[in-house]
Order: structure tokens, then sequence, then C-alpha cells
């Protein structure tokens, strides 16, 4: 009882075994971080300036995309700065609302590719009633559970997670303030807390991912009887890009809070978290671009317009000069 503890600080260990690799991972991460920004950033304002993208399909691919660009501010600046920092330290509350904002927008990321996958399932199991069944109001609503269901989950794990006595070691053996790595500082026995976290992590990941298993199970048992095979690969290739995102980002989720945890695993958890996320964002404006048309017009109008007003500003500027 007399290594029980009330912790102010923890020190984040990072990479700091990777001293050498440390100004790489910066440059690296640092320019992911940018490219993720302005790919998101594009694609929120190409679907917002399009008219022809108001529809169901994209405001939630909007959603998304705000909600990537959440997650990732919550987790890289602050890996960027201990990249280059010897100090490490984070505070208790800093580390409980880190991992607050983190699992909560992580939860909501799964809960809004669930409302997408029933957005497309209604598509094509009814597509002449579609604008009466999915209308804005219906997608307004789905956003809203995905934000308070995730939240809600989250704040139970924080308060669960907070709530333990730590002992006198204060390193946790990650980049960021994640679960597991937190709770191994504790000095209570935590047997029923992971179980809790356990149950709560599968409600997020499990449920979800079921979910939209069904979705596609109904899918392509209405695609595979369509007479047509141009009207079954224009259905498969409207889910084809949202399909591959939910296999990446429910396959490194899983891998990193699904499967059975002890100190031995931290460093795997480690890696498998920087791709979970930096990877992982990275790539989801890229597929939800690159195999779909509307959207690159709709990305090349906005290229075009911002090369247009930065010549403007240009010319401008001369005019001024002279």
């Amino acid at each position: 009882m007399g290594n029980h503890t009330t912790a102010s600080t923890f020190f984040l260990w990072g990479f700091s075994s990777f001293p050498d690799l440390q100004i790489l991972l910066f440059v690296m991460i640092f320019f992911s971080h940018v490219t993720i920004l302005t790919a998101n950033l594009f694609i929120m304002v190409a679907i917002k300036l399009s008219h022809n993208l108001h529809i169901p399909m994209y405001f939630l691919l909007c959603g998304l995309s705000f909600s990537e660009t959440c997650t990732t501010l919550v987790i890289i600046p602050r890996m960027l700065v201990d990249l280059l920092s010897d100090s490490k330290m984070i505070s208790f509350l800093e580390c409980a609302t880190q991992m607050f904002f983190f699992f909560g927008l992580s939860s909501n990321n799964c809960f809004i590719m669930t409302s997408m996958a029933y957005d497309r399932y209604t598509a094509i199991h009814n597509p002449l009633h579609y604008s009466m069944l999915i209308t804005r109001k219906v997608c307004f609503q789905l956003m809203m559970a995905s934000w308070v269901i995730g939240f809600l989950v989250s704040l139970c794990i924080v308060i669960i997670v907070f709530n333990l006595s730590f002992c006198d070691s204060k390193t946790i053996q990650h980049f960021f303030c994640d679960i597991a790595p937190v709770v191994s500082l504790a000095c209570d026995s935590t047997s029923l807390h992971e179980v809790v976290i356990f149950v709560l992590s599968a409600f997020v990941l499990v449920g979800s991912f079921i979910f939209i298993m069904i979705s596609y199970v109904f899918i392509v048992s209405i695609v595979v009887k369509m007479p047509s095979a141009k009207g079954r690969y224009k259905a498969f290739s409207t889910c084809s890009s949202h399909l591959t995102m939910v296999s990446i980002h429910y396959g490194f989720a899983s891998f990193v809070y699904l499967r059975p945890k002890n100190s031995d695993s931290f460093r795997e958890d480690m890696l498998m978290a920087v791709i979970y996320t930096v990877l992982t964002p990275l790539l989801s404006p890229i597929v939800y671009s690159l195999r779909n048309k509307e959207m690159q017009l709709a990305l090349r109008k906005v290229l075009e317009n911002a090369n247009r007003f930065i010549h403007h500003l240009a010319n401008k500027r001369t005019i001024n000069i002279f």
C-alpha cells in the first residue's frame, strides 16, 4: 500500500528507445499530418461547394473526414513535440483529456462507418424510396448519435481508468495516453476494470463491425441477383472504397484493442498505433477520392479555383508593387 500514490504527471516513453530515428520519424509524421489535414480539408470543401455531392453518402463522408481530422489533431501534434523534446511529461488531466477525445473520436469513426454501410444498403435495396428514407434530417440524426454514443463510451472508459490508484512508476510505454499502457501502471487489482473496458471496446468495434457486415451480406445478396452486369459493377463500385477503409480501420484497431495484453505487447501495440493513427487517416481521403469519379471532378474544381485565387493574389501583389 505504500507504493500507492495520486499521479500528477506521467512520462510518455514513446519512441525514446529509438533515439537515432526520432528526427526521421518527425519528418515523416509531420509531412503525413500535413497531407492528412490538406486532403481532408479539400474533401470537405469539395463536398460543401459541389451541389451534386449534397447527398447522404457524401454528407456522411464529410462527417468522417472531419472526425478523422480531429482524431489526428488529438494525437499527432503532441507526438511531434515529444519527438523533438527531452521532456515528455504529461499531466494527469492532459492524459485523461487526450484519452477521452481520442477514444471518443475513434468510436465516432466506427459509428459513422456503420451509418455509411446502412446508407449504401438502403440505396441498393430500395432505390426508389431512398430519398425519402435517408433524408438530411436522418443523416444528421445518425451523425449526432455517432458522436453522442462514441463520447459516452469514451467517458465511461476514462472514468474507470483514472479512478485507479497508480504506483510509483509513471512511465507510459506509448507515445500517447492509450488505455492499456495507463491501466498497467495501476496498483489496484485491475481484472474487473479490464473486463469492463474490453466489453466497452468490443461494443464499439465488434458491434459496429457486425452491423456493417450484415449490411454487406444483404447488399451482396441483392447485387448478385441484378440482371445487368453494368448495374452490378456500379453497385459494387459505390461500396468498394468504404469496404476497403472498413477492412483497414477495423483490422488495425482490433489488433490493438481486442487482443490479450501483457507488458511485452506494448511495443507491438505502439508500432501498430502509429499505423492506426497516422497511416489509416492518410489512406482514407486517398481511397475515397481515387475510387470515386464524382469526388475526383469535385476536387479538380476546388484545385482549379484555388489556383485561380492564388494567381489573382499574385497578380494583385505585382500591380501594387509597381
